[in-house]
């Protein structure tokens, strides 16, 4: 009977003491205080995940965000028939996730012609009275695959720009050769860089199928009856726009990684990047806002410099619009200031170095960056067999009065000067045509520059250097 009240003494005695030694025991640490959150130095946009030892690491999201474009360039020559029609290409310009390549050069895209467009009655009228009846529709097109070269599937959604349909070429500045002494290295790291872009680029759309001559005599033939298929052409590159973001997993923020971030870029750094705004001579204004997104990381050896994602804002310093008698448009901006993703700004003086163009616009670059439109040498030709058909059409025979119809309305003029007797109808169909000709090329108003949105540029990064105050002079005397 006494054991029992001597047991509860001591239990009691027992659980007082564990109560107290809690009360002076210290606190466990909290999240706040561990050491890995507080040294985290300024980095791209992280999650805190655990890992197998339950502490908190700091990893780096690899996403593709939506609105991303993929570059795809059509491998053959497409005969356009309706809509839901098949199409495939490859891409073009890898796709990067901050410092990791997801989606490279020659990854295969499949799609289809989304809608056929229906033209407006002015414009098939207009096309008519130039003895066009088949005149070209806007097409619209979606790719909804890609085939990455280890043969995995990736099923996306995109949306294709419709300014973007259109053949390329990449065009670098040209060479300084008026620069002498210390700034030759300079200029020569600009060349090799240059060049290597443009190697890049060409290679990349050396899968395209090239027309030869012959098939492309034959496509030109075609086009001048008044009733004829339509074709994409082979090379026709086309921004398609990713429509929801791509997860590819994540990497640990590691402290190399986060200091080589923090590092400000080294003079004379090239990097790729792509256009936000759209730009053109015709509606450009001086001092407006330019921004572009680095769409390839930089590298230092193996410290990442700048990872894709980083932010290039400038704004346009020269804009001289399209003008009559054939002046064409000039356009110059630059870049002032590189924003990475953690927000650290840094000032750097960057200029266009290579940029995406249309074959067609001619596009030319100087050594500062800026662009002008070129005008095709073909204009000279052109207009003098305009002139040559107008002058024959001045012998009132079949033939001559065929020449005057082909100057004015092709093929249907043709018909037109062997079917009528008369030799004014003639004249006036190649003077018409040879007036015409003469207006397009030498009077009327030149081409503009015109960057769309998502075009691939390589831009030179100069770090500006801080501004010092300047302590004020004494004057002499005090």
């Amino acid at each position: 009977m006494i054991g029992g009240p001597i047991f509860s003494a001591v239990l009691f005695t027992c659980l007082c003491s564990a109560c107290a030694y809690a009360q002076d025991a210290p606190p466990a640490p909290t999240p706040a205080s561990d050491p890995v959150l507080r040294k985290r130095p300024p980095s791209a946009p992280a999650n805190a995940t655990s890992d197998a030892s339950g502490a908190l690491t700091e990893t780096i999201p690899l996403t593709v965000p939506k609105g991303t474009p993929v570059q795809v360039a059509l491998d053959d020559e497409v005969r356009v028939r309706s809509a839901g029609q098949s199409i495939k290409g490859h891409v073009v310009e890898p796709v990067y996730a901050f410092d990791k390549l997801m989606i490279p050069v020659g990854t295969i895209a499949i799609g289809q012609i989304k809608k056929i467009e229906d033209l407006p009655a002015g414009k098939r009228t207009l096309a008519a009275m130039d003895a066009d009846f088949t005149p070209v529709h806007e097409i619209q097109v979606e790719f909804n695959e890609l085939v990455l070269p280890d043969g995995k599937h990736l099923p996306v959604r995109t949306s294709v720009t419709l300014d973007s349909n259109q053949l390329l070429n990449f065009v670098t500045a040209g060479d300084d050769e008026g620069k002498k002494g210390v700034k030759d290295i300079a200029s020569e790291k600009a060349k090799e860089a240059r060049e290597q872009a443009k190697r890049e680029w060409d290679a990349a759309m050396q899968q395209v199928e090239q027309p030869g001559k012959m098939h492309r005599i034959k496509r030109a033939a075609v086009s001048q009856l008044p009733a004829h298929p339509q074709y994409i052409e082979a090379g026709t590159v086309y921004f398609a726009e990713l429509q929801d973001s791509l997860e590819f997993g994540s990497e640990p923020l590691t402290p190399q990684l986060a200091s080589s971030l923090a590092s400000p870029s080294p003079d004379g750094s090239f990097v790729h990047a792509r256009l936000v705004t759209a730009l053109s001579s015709a509606t450009a204004q001086k001092g407006e806002d330019v921004e572009a997104i680095v769409s390839r990381p930089l590298f230092d050896g193996d410290r990442l410099l700048i990872p894709q994602g980083a932010s290039l804002k400038g704004s346009v310093v020269q804009v001289e619009p399209a003008r009559h008698l054939n002046h064409n448009g000039q356009l110059r901006f630059v870049f002032h200031d590189l924003v990475l993703p953690n927000g650290l700004d840094q000032k750097v003086d960057a200029i266009l170095q290579g940029v995406q163009a249309g074959k067609a616009d001619v596009v030319k670059l100087d050594t500062e960056g800026g662009a002008q439109a070129g005008t095709p040498k073909t204009r000279y030709l052109s207009t003098g067999i305009s002139v040559a058909l107008a002058v024959g059409a001045r012998e009132n025979d079949p033939f001559n009065r065929a020449e005057g119809g082909a100057g004015g309305f092709k093929l249907v003029g043709i018909a037109m000067g062997l079917a009528v007797r008369s030799q004014s109808l003639g004249l006036a169909m190649g003077a018409f045509g040879a007036s015409k000709s003469i207006y397009t090329h030498f009077i009327g108003r030149g081409r503009d520059v015109s960057f769309p949105k998502n075009t691939a540029m390589e831009i030179g990064i100069g770090t500006r250097p801080p501004a010092t105050a300047t302590a004020p002079t004494k004057p002499k005397g005090i």
